[in-house]
């Protein structure tokens, strides 16, 4: 049985439930109150109540994505990958407030991990988690997670708790996160759209040094490398730079621009070398020499109508890059030639917002999230999605 629930003074939210679950929630502003609970057994019929228009939105956006498996009830925002206990997991992060650890062998949800409150602490959660990683600390395993509450949140993956107190001192969005180590020494990274990028201590929770501070809008994402032997970072940014970092000194020193909205960089090799491979909202792939600071070739017209995510690996013996984006395509390319391998696969019903490279059986698999709903693993080798999305529960 599907619901209608169009609720809010003024009316605020669409929510579509199937079974008491809620499959897609919008937020709305500036209509007036009214509630529509409609038992619907078709999503074709006419709505003929306040908010009707926004109503009608709602359900053809649900007929869009379609009823089918969903993975989360809201967009999936980000995956990583790793191993617990020998066995090779993804953790992912929502809009639904939450975060979600899977099995890949066994291809099911096998765990939330949930907020604990201080005493006397109002509820707060991971509100619309954002970005994930997956590492070791310690050598234990555990998942950082950020989210639009702009804090940093540690995780056990074995127990599914927090581990200490979430970090805070970013001033917007937590966009993207990761687990290194720096100087022989842990630590958790955090990009911002404050423009910012912190390091953190985490057997302590404080600030690990300067951040590293830019005038180029929102870091989407980063990566670490090493630059004339020395810690560095590429980052990508809102006002479509690709910069490199001296990880020493905290200052920039260096930057490549030519993308419209930098979305995202990976790390791969070219003649030899490391170079930078980032996507943008202009639908290009485009590979830098860090050497030279400059842009290799022409850009790689990716995607159609938007670019997305992007990640490197190795199949079939030689080095590819997976990309994704707002066209419902995954496509697959040779990073040395830059050209497609293959037809461009069919993929989430909407936009792809993340992309994790991992090994399954030792066969190349790509783990993908996206506006959908839903988690999706793809056989890099036969080019093709296997089996049906991941399955979640709350």
């Amino acid at each position: 049985m599907l619901r209608l629930v169009i609720a809010g003074s003024p009316c605020d939210r669409v929510i579509i439930r199937r079974d008491e679950q809620a499959v897609t929630d919008i937020d709305l502003t500036g209509v007036r109150r009214v509630l529509i609970d409609i038992g619907l057994t078709g999503v074709r019929k006419t709505l003929i109540a306040g908010c009707a228009a926004l109503a009608t939105l709602a359900v053809l956006f649900f007929i869009d994505h379609g009823p089918g498996p969903l993975s989360h009830s809201g967009d999936v925002t980000s995956v990583a990958v790793g191993e617990l206990d020998g066995r090779p997991i993804a953790v992912s992060a929502g809009r639904d407030r939450t975060v979600r650890v899977w099995d890949l062998t066994t291809r099911k949800q096998i765990g939330n991990l949930v907020v604990e409150e201080e005493p006397g602490e109002p509820p707060s959660g991971p509100d619309h988690v954002t970005t994930v990683a997956v590492g070791e600390l310690d050598g234990q395993p555990v998942a950082v997670s950020g989210g639009v509450d702009a804090a940093v949140r540690i995780w056990d993956l074995r127990t599914r708790k927090q581990i200490g107190a979430k970090l805070t001192g970013h001033e917007h969005v937590v966009a993207s996160v990761a687990i290194a180590e720096l100087d022989g020494r842990p630590v958790v990274i955090s990009s911002s759209g404050d423009g910012t990028i912190r390091f953190w201590d985490p057997s302590t929770g404080k600030r690990a040094g300067a951040p590293l501070v830019s005038e180029g809008g929102t870091i989407t994402s980063f990566v670490l490398t090493e630059y004339d032997g020395d810690p560095a970072l590429v980052s990508a940014h809102h006002d479509g730079a690709i910069r490199l970092w001296d990880l020493t000194t905290r200052k920039q020193i260096g930057k490549m621009t030519g993308h419209h909205m930098a979305l995202s960089v990976a790390l791969g090799e070219f003649d030899g070398r490391t170079v930078v491979v980032s996507s943008g909202l202009d639908g290009t792939i485009r590979l830098w020499d860090l050497s030279a600071r400059e842009q290799i070739g022409d850009p790689i017209p990716a995607h159609d109508r938007a670019g997305g995510p992007l990640a490197v690996a190795r199949a079939n013996g030689r080095q590819i890059i997976v990309s994704g984006g707002f066209d419902r395509t995954m496509r697959l390319w040779d990073l040395p030639t830059r050209r497609p391998i293959g037809d461009p696969m069919p993929s989430h019903r909407s936009s792809t917002y993340a992309i994790a490279i991992t090994r399954l059986d030792g066969a190349p698999v790509a783990v993908s999230g996206g506006q959908d709903r839903t988690i999706r693993l793809w056989d890099l080798t036969a080019r093709e999605q296997i089996g049906d999305p991941l399955i979640g529960w709350d």
